[in-house]
C-alpha cells in the first residue's frame, strides 16, 4: 500500500482493495462454518439425548403370555402384558420411584391396553377378520403373580378384585392382565392371528397357547412379528405352509445348494443324476422324520456337530470333483452324507412344527415335498448354465477344478468356524443308564433301518440302471 501525506486523502490501489475484500470473504466464511459446525453439533446431541429417551422408554426384553380359547359365540383372548413396554402412558404414580396408584389408574390402563394391544393383534375367523373388539376388564398383577399356568386359572385372576394402592408396586414392575372378546359365528371355525406385538421392546417373545374345544391346548411361540398363524389348520393349510417352508429352505440354505451343486458338477447327464439326487432325498427324509419324531439327540454340542459335518460333506464332494473320482457308485457316499443333512433339516423343522396342527405326518411329507422342489428347481436352472459354461467359455475338466475348488474353499471356511464353536462345548463321556440304552437302541434300530433302505437302493439301480450306464 501506498502511505499517505499529511491532510491528503488515503487512496487504496488495486491490489489493497483484493486483498481487503478476500480477507472479509475468508473472515465471514469462517464464521458461517463455525456456526455450521455448532449447528450441526447440536443436532448430533440431540439425536442422540433422542435416541437415549427412546432407548429408555423401549425396554430390551418383553415376555407376552396369552391364552385364546372360542367359547359360546364368542372368542375369548387373555393376555399378560408387562407395564414396562408401556412407557409413552402417563400412569399416576406416587413417591419415589413411582408407586403406581392403582385405584386411579383404570383409564391409563385401559388406554395402554387399547394403544399397545387392540391397535396392534388381528384375529381372523374362517379368513374373515374379526370386528367389534370388546375389551372387557383389565387388571394390575404382581411380578409373581402364576396365574397364567392355566386358562381357567387366568380367567379367574383377571376377574378377581384389584389390587390395593398399599402394594406400593413400582408401574414398571407391573403385569397388566386383559380380557378381550371377538364375536363369532361359531366355535368350530378355523381361527387364525397375527400378533403384531413386535414393536413391545426390542425383543418380543409371546407364548400363545390356544384353548380347543375339548379342553386341551395347543402352545405357540415366536418372536417378533411371525405374520398370520393358523390356530388349528385344516391338513391343507398344513400341507401349503410346509410346502412353501421347505421349498423356502432349500433355496436360503448356502450348505445344502453347494452341497447340490458338488453333485451337478460332474453329473450333468439326467439319466447320472437320478441316483444321486434319488439317494439324497430318501437320506435326508429318514434322518427328518426320525428327528421330528424325538429320535436325535437333545444335546446342546449335537447342532454344531451336525452342521460342521455338512461343511465336511461339501469339502469331501468338491475334492472328489477335482481329483477326479470315478461317479459309478457316487451315489452311496451321497446318501451317508444325506443322513446328515436331514438333521440339519430338522433344526429348522422343529420350531416349525408348532404351526402343523393336529397334521404331523401330512406337514413331515410336505416339507419334504418343498425341499425336494426346490431341489428340482436348482438342477433345471444349474444343469444348462453349466452345460453351456463348459461348451463355450471353458474347458470342461478344467472347469470342474476350479468351480469345485471354490466350493471347497467356503466350505472349509465354514468347516474350521463350526468346528471351533463345536468345541467350545464341554463333552464328557455319556451316563451309563436307562435312557442311555433306549437311546443307543434306539440309534441301532435307525441304522438297521437306512442300512436296509441302502441294500434297496443298491439292488433297484442294479437292475434299472447298470453301474456303467450311472
Amino acid at each position: 500500500s501506498q502511505e499517505s501525506k499529511l491532510g491528503e486523502p488515503f487512496v487504496l490501489n488495486s491490489a489493497d482493495t483484493d486483498f481487503i475484500f478476500f480477507d472479509d470473504l475468508r473472515t465471514t466464511l469462517k464464521k458461517q462454518i463455525n456456526a455450521l459446525l455448532c449447528l450441526g453439533l447440536l443436532l448430533i446431541s440431540g439425536v442422540i439425548f433422542i435416541g437415549q429417551s427412546v432407548a429408555d422408554e423401549i425396554p430390551s426384553r418383553v415376555a407376552v403370555q396369552a391364552f385364546i380359547k372360542p367359547e359360546g359365540n364368542q372368542l375369548n383372548v387373555l393376555m399378560r402384558v408387562p407395564m414396562d413396554a408401556f412407557g409413552e402412558i402417563d400412569f399416576p404414580v406416587q413417591g419415589n420411584p413411582g408407586a403406581l396408584i392403582i385405584s386411579r389408574a383404570q383409564n391409563a390402563l385401559e388406554t395402554a391396553a387399547y394403544t399397545y394391544v387392540l391397535g396392534a393383534i388381528r384375529f381372523y375367523e374362517g379368513g374373515a377378520l374379526l370386528e367389534d373388539a370388546s375389551l372387557q376388564t383389565v387388571r394390575v398383577s404382581l411380578p409373581s403373580n402364576r396365574s397364567f399356568t392355566d386358562y381357567d386359572s387366568a380367567l379367574a385372576n383377571i376377574n378377581s378384585a384389584p389390587l390395593p394402592d398399599e402394594t406400593n408396586l413400582y408401574w414398571r414392575q407391573g403385569m397388566l392382565d386383559i380380557l378381550i372378546t371377538y364375536p363369532v359365528q361359531s366355535v368350530q371355525s378355523r381361527f387364525s392371528v397375527d400378533p403384531r406385538l413386535g414393536g413391545l421392546g426390542i425383543e418380543t417373545n409371546t407364548i400363545l397357547r390356544y384353548v380347543l374345544t375339548d379342553g386341551s391346548d395347543r402352545a405357540f411361540t415366536f418372536l417378533g412379528n411371525p405374520g398370520l398363524v393358523t390356530l388349528d389348520p385344516s391338513w391343507y393349510q398344513a400341507v401349503a405352509r410346509f410346502i412353501k417352508l421347505g421349498f423356502v429352505h432349500i433355496l436360503e440354505g448356502t450348505d445344502h445348494l453347494l452341497f447340490l451343486l458338488c453333485l451337478l458338477i460332474p453329473l450333468r447327464n439326467v439319466r447320472a443324476l437320478v441316483p444321486v439326487i434319488t439317494s439324497f432325498t430318501i437320506a435326508h427324509s429318514i434322518t427328518l422324520i426320525a428327528s421330528a419324531f424325538g429320535l436325535s439327540p437333545s444335546a446342546l454340542w449335537f447342532p454344531p456337530l451336525i452342521e460342521t459335518l455338512i461343511a465336511l460333506s461339501i469339502v469331501y464332494m468338491a475334492l472328489e470333483n477335482i481329483l477326479g473320482v470315478k461317479q459309478e457308485h457316487r451315489w452311496i457316499m451321497t446318501f451317508c452324507f444325506g443322513l446328515i443333512h436331514g438333521f440339519g433339516f430338522s433344526f429348522l423343522l422343529t420350531e416349525s412344527m408348532q404351526f402343523a396342527g393336529s397334521h404331523l405326518v401330512m406337514s413331515l411329507l410336505a416339507f419334504n415335498i418343498g425341499v425336494e422342489l426346490g431341489q428340482l428347481l436348482v438342477v433345471i436352472l444349474v444343469v444348462p448354465v453349466l452345460a453351456l459354461l463348459f461348451r463355450y467359455a471353458v474347458a470342461e475338466r478344467m472347469g470342474v477344478i476350479v468351480l469345485s475348488a471354490l466350493v471347497a474353499h467356503s466350505a472349509w471356511h465354514w468347516m474350521a468356524e463350526r468346528w471351533t464353536q463345536f468345541m467350545a462345548y464341554e463333552l464328557s463321556l455319556p451316563v451309563l443308564n436307562n435312557q442311555f440304552y433306549i437311546a443307543l437302541m434306539q440309534w441301532g434300530m435307525l441304522l438297521i433301518f437306512a442300512s436296509a433302505v441302502l441294500w434297496l437302493m443298491y439292488e433297484g439301480f442294479n437292475r434299472f440302471l447298470p453301474v456303467k450306464e450311472v
